[in-house]
């Protein structure tokens, strides 16, 4: 364990109550793993009523569940107690990673993807860029830009939009951030990856995504939607952008999303 104690204890849970029409194959993401930045105390994954599952782990290492829903009223209700570190781990001397030295686990990271269209943002990022030295300053810097430059509206867009949209629009949801902030982090060689998890404490309750950039050692938290970048946050997903890490994927057009809850909250790991 290099980032410190994990001294927090965050129980999260997430109900999901669909109307399935016709029987509906989903691939779900719901189910955190345990790693350096957090460790799974114990879980719960409830479906009613109960089918088969298939989980596999994907090419990012995500846990995903593979199975068909059948006709009716189907509901996924998970929880999870999950030991973090109290404090964000910031290394501000995180120093830039040339290409030929990167791990190769952070190659896939550098490139332009669905959401993330980095070859367009150079100029713009080397501008934010100019003054700071390279690797963590840089990336700091991006995400201060972010979050000064576009309007954080929770509720404002519900499907994915990509980076250059969202610099069009200058306003999004923590998603959107997420993509603008990594694209612009990929362009100038800066490997960064998009998260979506749970948030402790965050207005309006509900599941929240940020980016990762790798400098130094290893890979290190940026939320432009959060001015106290907080490490009470547990990891569901990690991938390219939004694409990657949808918490559900229907195949067809067999069902409907009636209700989804989310909650987070703080439990004693002592008891």
């Amino acid at each position: 364990m290099t980032e410190g104690s994990f001294a927090t204890g965050l129980r999260a849970a997430c109900t999901l109550d669909f109307q399935i029409e016709d029987a509906t194959p989903l691939i779900l993401m719901l189910r955190p793993r345990s790693g350096a930045r957090q460790w799974v105390v114990r879980e719960s994954y409830l479906l009613m009523p109960h089918v088969g599952v298939d989980e596999y782990t994907d090419i990012f290492g995500n846990l995903c569940q593979r199975l068909v829903a059948p006709p009716g009223e189907f509901s996924i209700q998970t929880s999870c107690e999950v030991m973090v570190p109290d404090h964000l781990n910031s290394a501000a001397d995180g120093e830039f990673i040339g290409i030929p030295e990167l791990p190769e686990a952070t190659l896939a990271f550098l490139l332009p993807s669905r959401y993330c269209e980095s070859d367009r943002f150079g100029d713009l990022a080397r501008e934010i860029t100019a003054d700071d030295v390279s690797g963590y300053e840089q990336a700091a810097n991006i995400c201060r830009w972010v979050q000064n430059n576009i309007l954080y509206s929770p509720g404002s867009s519900n499907l994915p939009i990509s980076a250059v949209e969202v610099n069009a629009r200058q306003v999004g949801v923590c998603r959107d951030l997420a993509h603008l902030g990594i694209a612009l982090c990929r362009s100038i060689s800066l490997p960064a990856r998009f998260v979506a998890g749970y948030l402790y404490d965050l207005q309006p309750m509900d599941l929240h995504a940020w980016l990762e950039v790798y400098v130094g050692d290893r890979w290190h938290t940026f939320d432009p939607t959060q001015h106290l970048n907080s490490e009470r946050r547990i990891a569901i997903a990690y991938g390219r952008d939004a694409a990657d890490v949808s918490i559900f994927h229907q195949f067809g057009a067999g069902d409907i999303l009636l209700n989804m809850n989310v909650r987070v909250e703080l439990f004693d790991s002592l008891l």
